[in-house]
C-alpha cells in the first residue's frame, strides 16, 4: 500500500511518544501490505472496525490511541485521516 502520509503519524508521537513504536509498526506493516478488501486488513487486524467511507478504524497502542484511514485498493493506497486518542475521535475530553 501507498501510505499517504506519515506526517501526521509523527506529529502525533512527537506529542505522544508511548505512541511511536505502535504507529510506526502498523506503517510498516501497511506500507508492504496488498490488502485488496477491509476483510483481508481485518485478518491482520482483528480489533480493526470498518466505519464507512472506505475508512478503517484501528486501535493503537493497546487501545490507546485510534487512527483512522480511508483505504482504495484498486490503486493500493491508505489515506491516514485521523490519528489521536480515544477521546479526541469521540469528541469527548478527558475527565481532569
Amino acid at each position: 500500500m501507498h501510505v499517504i502520509s506519515k506526517r501526521p503519524l509523527v506529529r502525533f508521537w512527537k506529542e505522544h511518544p508511548a505512541a511511536e513504536q505502535p504507529l510506526t509498526a502498523w506503517y510498516r506493516e501497511a506500507k508492504h501490505a496488498t490488502w485488496q478488501s477491509p476483510a483481508e486488513v481485518q485478518r491482520m487486524y482483528g480489533s480493526a472496525d470498518q466505519v464507512g467511507n472506505h475508512r478503517i478504524v484501528f486501535n493503537i497502542g493497546g487501545n490507546k490511541y485510534r487512527l483512522v484511514v480511508e483505504f482504495y485498493y484498486d490503486t493500493q493506497t491508505a489515506l491516514v485521516r485521523f490519528v489521536g486518542t480515544h477521546a479526541e475521535l469521540t469528541g469527548l475530553t478527558p475527565e481532569r
